[in-house]
């Protein structure tokens, strides 16, 4: 197979962060759609092994932590009667820590909401912090076992636990959010400071996830049908994110903010990520081998 020059992989790879369908990158970059789906995947394994590698050492004060639902190949309802569904499908779950100064991600995981993926989220997140933070997460349960046994009682953690009113009425048997009427703070471990118990920033990135990837906007029919290619998605979003994108307010990138990297990079610095581990073996990290595990066992 010919190996597409520099200029069209990387228009592909900012076309794929910009939310744009694979069918139609096929389409403006002139290309088939098993290519776009082959360079996500070399794209996806290079910046997993490139955030394992270089992502460490944080120097960060407040760390946030959230989950994002989404699905693959059909919902969690519907997998039973699902024609042909693969060994792994239905609700799938996106951890994410965010470092609430320089908007860096510091870690991500992917898979169920169980208290087997909170503790090897948060254990993955706790080794690759330099420093003593505050930690702050939603009411979820699963959080509070997983924060104790990755950092033991050196953080300082509290819950933002959300209140929520009924559903509309007009809105039943369809997608529509309660309304949320308030929120209680409660300090688990340590002396978290009051007002900084949050977590605005790492909800704002999961809409900008939602934004960015079709693969997250509901009710569409631009859901992940593989869990592999869901992955793979998301591990060149984030990289992208931290070391490619300029943030308005800090104007610099995440990482640079961070201090985990000197310049701003861009999609062909992506590529040449690609091009460095074309000849060795294709790396499966933490936050891929988990999800395999655990829904063999659920499906």
């Amino acid at each position: 197979m010919n190996k597409l020059d520099t200029k069209t992989r990387a228009q592909i790879l900012s076309l794929l962060v910009a939310g744009s369908s694979m069918r139609s990158i096929s389409r403006a970059a002139g290309v088939s759609i098993n290519t776009v789906t082959k360079l996500l995947e070399s794209a996806g394994r290079a910046c997993a092994a490139y955030h394992s590698l270089n992502v460490r050492d944080v120097q960060s004060k407040r760390v946030q932590c959230d989950e994002i639902w989404s699905f693959s190949y059909a919902k969690q309802k519907n997998v039973a009667a699902a024609e042909a569904a693969p060994e792994i499908a239905g609700d799938v779950w996106t951890w994410a820590a965010i470092d609430a100064d320089t908007k860096l991600i510091i870690a991500y995981l992917v898979g169920g909401r169980d208290t087997f993926y909170a503790e090897t989220f948060m254990h993955d997140v706790a080794c690759r912090l330099a420093t003593r933070v505050q930690a702050t997460t939603d009411g979820h349960g699963a959080y509070l076992r997983a924060v104790e046994g990755a950092s033991g009682v050196d953080v300082d953690y509290a819950m933002l636990v959300k209140l929520y009113g009924a559903g509309p009425e007009s809105a039943r048997g369809r997608y529509s959010p309660a309304e949320c009427i308030g929120a209680r703070k409660e300090p688990r471990v340590g002396c978290p400071m009051q007002g900084h118990i949050s977590t605005s920033y790492v909800e704002r990135q999961n809409l900008t996830m939602r934004m960015s990837m079709h693969r997250f906007t509901r009710l569409s029919n631009g859901f992940s049908k593989k869990i592999d290619n869901h992955v793979h998605m998301l591990s060149l979003y984030f990289v992208h994110y931290n070391f490619c994108q300029m943030h308005k307010t800090l104007r610099m990138s995440p990482a640079m903010a961070a201090g985990l990297a000197h310049t701003l990079r861009d999609a062909e610095w992506i590529v040449s990520l690609i091009d460095s581990v074309a000849q060795e073996p294709a790396m499966r990290g933490p936050y891929k081998e988990a999800p395999r595990r655990n829904f063999k066992l659920r499906h």
